[in-house]
């Protein structure tokens, strides 16, 4: 930039000059004709011709004078290209203007025609291939390549050991043909690239204990994916996928959840047997008129039912990471089964000095629910929220209308709150706040198991929190009318849905 401002300097200086010169000769000539008063009408014609001169010679060295530093550019250019071969390279040093400027630009030419022809160099030299690629080669993590279409174009060593093929045969199939996988959610590979290919140049995604069924006797793997995706790779190397196998401590996760299930399943019988009798003296407390022991029961009662919803939550969690967990939606009154699940409850908020306030809006439409697992729902985060109330002695209950047309239902305490560093994981299995799980009872499964009810019913669980003022959990049912017809069971309108169930890639089924 300086070197143009330069050159800008001395083309002012240079058209001044001239300018200055034209102006002063013709004073001259005026001059004459006023001295010369006889000679007026040939000076006048003199001063023409000058003037005419002037101009003439004027634009014939500014024109040749500014276009020389052009000339010299576009001599340059046409040295260097191969298809002007000849062309001498201009002789700048004999610029008077604007060499400096013609210098750097030429020596920014020359740059490029350098950068340009190392460029042809690399381009017709043979494209490295990943088979003898020591890194890509030799990861110890299984490692796959696809191009556009989908189809394997690279897969290491740990990858064909992974999975129990050679590599030459995973090479040229279609990854989802050469990976059974299945996700634990509706976020898929198959629908991220999707994605992905409508909207992004450059995209990563990864997921969680995903599930690789092999073949021919092959032990299942289970595994986190991270995938990468590049749009118009110059060697179409689209698709990068690496899995970081967890076979044994997932697999430990589940074991150790069915052996828990299987002991908490034999407490069934002796908590059903407890519960009548604990109801049976109710009766007969209240029949005899004696407050203190009535006083008792209900906390023995209380201490039952909350028993109770920890083996149901131990149970149907199992059953969830089995996917055995079947909800049957059936039409429902929203109202009274939430006042219902409310008024259970309040016995057990009763003990703990807490009062429940239950608004419901009036006019709200039937919902798609099954009866038992949405009351679950309600009684964890219901529980929750005493647990957590601290010193506050209310919670809130209130459902309505939002405004997407879906019913929500959410449920505000005011005690402890919940900390930033927890919210990621609060729906997390097993996952509880550690710096009060040593005086709050609890196992970590209420949340996980209520947010994969709330997801089979179509809905949504979120949660709204402030440490030190309380938390509101909130969850959303689809109107019956809103949930398809497709879906529907013809003659007992039940619509059956698995909770939290395995979701194969759609893409599997292509052939």
């Amino acid at each position: 930039m300086d070197h143009f401002r330069q050159f800008q300097r001395k083309l002012q200086q240079l058209v001044f000059g001239l300018l200055i010169a034209e102006n002063l000769l013709l004073l001259f000539v005026w001059w004459l004709s006023n001295l010369h008063h006889s000679l007026s009408i040939v000076m006048l014609v003199v001063s023409l011709v000058v003037a005419v001169g002037l101009a003439t010679a004027t634009a014939m060295l500014l024109s040749k004078r500014v276009t020389e530093p052009l000339l010299a550019i576009w001599q340059t250019v046409w040295h260097l290209s191969p298809t002007e071969a000849g062309t001498k390279a201009p002789e700048i040093e004999k610029l008077s203007l604007g060499r400096e400027l013609v210098t750097s630009l030429a020596a920014q030419i020359y740059q490029f025609a350098d950068v340009a022809n190392e460029t042809a160099a690399h381009t017709t030299s043979p494209k490295p291939s990943l088979n003898q690629n020591f890194v890509a080669q030799n990861l110890p993590l299984p490692l796959f390549i696809m191009d556009a279409q989908d189809t394997v174009i690279f897969a290491n060593t740990a990858a064909a050991e992974y999975i129990g093929m050679a590599a030459e045969d995973l090479v040229g199939k279609n990854v989802y043909m050469v990976l059974d996988m299945s996700f634990p959610s509706n976020d898929t590979l198959d629908d991220w690239l999707k994605q992905s290919r409508a909207d992004s140049a450059t995209a990563s995604s990864s997921w969680e204990r995903v599930r690789l069924n092999v073949r021919d006797n092959h032990p299942a793997r289970l595994f986190d994916l991270a995938a990468y995706y590049n749009r118009d790779n110059p060697e179409h190397n689209e698709v990068m996928l690496a899995l970081f196998d967890h076979t044994k401590q997932y697999s430990q996760d589940d074991q150790a959840i069915s052996f828990i299930a299987l002991t908490v399943h034999e407490l069934r019988t002796p908590l059903t047997l407890l519960r009548g009798y604990i109801e049976v003296f109710e009766d007969e407390i209240d029949t005899a008129g004696q407050p203190e022991l009535a006083n008792f029961m209900d906390k023995m009662h209380s201490q039952a039912e909350q028993l109770m919803s920890f083996v149901n939550n131990i149970l149907n969690v199992a059953r969830v990471d089995d996917d055995q967990l079947q909800l049957h939606l059936q039409k429902g009154e929203w109202p009274s089964i939430l006042k219902k699940a409310v008024q259970d409850l309040s016995l057990r908020a009763k003990v703990r000095g807490i009062t429940l306030n239950c608004k419901i809006a009036t006019g709200l439409p039937a919902v798609g629910v099954d009866a038992i697992g949405i009351v679950e729902v309600v009684n964890n985060l219901v529980d929750n929220a005493i647990k957590y109330s601290g010193q506050s002695t209310t919670i809130n209950i209130e459902s309505k209308i939002n405004q997407e047309g879906l019913v929500e239902t959410t449920i505000q305490d005011f005690g402890l709150g919940i900390g930033s560093s927890i919210m990621p994981n609060l729906f997390t299995k097993f996952y509880r706040d550690h710096r009060n799980r040593a005086q709050i009872g609890g196992t970590g499964l209420g949340l996980y198991l209520s947010k994969a009810i709330i997801q089979a019913h179509g809905g949504n669980l979120w949660v709204r929190s402030k440490e030190g003022e309380g938390s509101t959990f909130g969850f959303t049912l689809l109107p019956y009318d809103q949930i398809s017809e497709a879906s529907k069971q013809s003659g007992n309108q039940e619509i059956t849905r698995t909770a939290h169930g395995w979701i194969k890639n759609h893409s599997l089924y292509r052939r």
